[in-house]
């Protein structure tokens, strides 16, 4: 009897000791545990990840135009990779041994599309500033040399297409003419926003990630505790609260995020020169830049509804009087000679690049989100994760960039 009472006791000091029967985690079995804390571990290694990436963005953009540039190819050439290798390695075999340079003659067409989309860039640079006019005599085989890069892509593509695989040939040519699209088309004008002012281009890729993290913040904490009816059908984790919510707090950050970004000259100076160093970029600012008094269209407010138009602070009713729209005023509560005719509002400190953000938010906010629904949609399609394992945490590049 002694034996088993300490024998008892020992265990039960065990039990004591290795912490089971205390706290929360005691309802958990040794399944969920470790499961608990495999999130944990991948949460804090997706955010040691995210953190790396922004630090290394503001890196880049602290050393100058050239390198934001360098960055945005090596950006679209890691993109059209990912995405070309989806279906590559779906239909491997019947790629192997059986239709020739087909990979090669992809790359082709992203050297043709890289090339005609940005050479004109280049070419206007070029022209723009009298350092560089020693390069005129090659600027003009820009056209003559995008012709011909094309011409002999096309040729060597219907070339090597094969009798049994036509079918399957063209859908992929198709494939790769989208993935060019989504990762070059879409991006000709973001070299002339990078030497524009590099606020045109930081502060919409910001936005974008403001609305990213917000729109998760939102979902985790209210996702369907108001709106249960799923937001979309190619991602069941996303919730109408972590799309409202995003919307909302990304508007606020671009007001307030796009005045503190104007008060850089390195933001808003535009630049014609290719430097490798950093060098402090002096210029006349432009009025966009300026604190000035806006007024906001009245045609504006007629979009929306007048119950959220009444809520925004600073708008004023406009009335007419005894039906005279030659005769306005500020509309009075209870007066019966008054009637509304338009809503006005006046800013004054306000600096335009203001304005000018929050449309650059609903963009980020209303249309950017489905650029990952896209994502999500293809990866269901192929039946992949992830479209590669490049970054920690996260997945591959078009994971992020999407």
């Amino acid at each position: 009897n002694e034996n088993m009472i300490a024998a008892t006791t020992g265990t039960s000091s065990s039990a004591e000791d290795s912490g089971i029967g205390k706290g929360p985690r005691a309802a958990m079995c040794q399944k969920s545990v470790a499961k608990d804390e495999g999130r944990m571990r991948k949460i804090l290694i997706r955010s040691i990840s995210g953190l790396a990436m922004v630090l290394v963005f503001f890196g880049i953009l602290y050393c100058g135009h050239v390198y934001i540039c360098a960055l945005v190819a090596a950006l679209e050439l890691l993109l059209f990779r990912e995405l070309v290798k989806v279906r590559y390695n779906t239909f491997f075999h019947i790629i192997e041994e059986t239709i020739p340079l087909f990979r090669t003659t992809q790359w082709m067409w992203f050297a043709v599309a890289i090339f005609y989309t940005y050479s004109d860039f280049v070419v206007e640079v070029i022209k723009s500033n009298t350092n560089l006019h020693y390069l005129l005599i090659y600027a003009q085989l820009q056209t003559p040399l995008a012709f011909t890069l094309y011409s002999g892509t096309f040729v060597l593509t219907i070339a090597t297409m094969q009798t049994g695989h036509i079918k399957f040939q063209l859908n992929q040519l198709c494939w790769t003419i989208v993935v060019l699209c989504l990762t070059v088309g879409q991006l000709k004008y973001i070299m002339h926003n990078v030497y524009n002012g590099l606020i045109w281009f930081t502060l919409p890729i910001l936005l974008v990630i403001i609305n990213d993290v917000m729109a998760y913040v939102a979902g985790m904490t209210c996702g369907r505790k108001f709106i249960q009816r799923p937001f979309v059908q190619l991602s069941p984790n996303k919730t109408w609260e972590g799309f409202i919510g995003g919307w909302f707090f990304t508007v606020i950050a671009s007001w307030y995020l796009s005045r503190f970004l104007v008060k850089f000259t390195w933001m808003t100076c535009p630049t014609n020169e290719f430097r490798l160093l950093p060098v402090p970029l002096t210029c006349d600012i432009d009025p966009v830049f300026h604190e000035a008094t806006s007024i906001i269209p009245t045609q504006v407010f007629e979009l929306f509804p007048s119950v959220l138009v009444t809520m925004i602070p600073g708008v004023v009713n406009v009335c007419s009087v005894d039906g005279n729209t030659s005769l306005l005023t500020a509309c009075v509560s209870g007066e019966s000679t008054h009637a509304h005719h338009h809503f006005e509002l006046v800013l004054k400190g306000v600096f335009p690049m203001q304005i000018h953000a929050i449309s650059l938010a609903m963009f980020a906010s209303l249309v950017a989100p489905f650029g990952g629904f896209l994502a999500s949609a293809i990866k269901r399609a192929y039946g992949v994760k992830d479209f590669d394992s490049i970054i920690p945490g996260h997945g591959g590049v078009m994971d992020r960039m999407d």
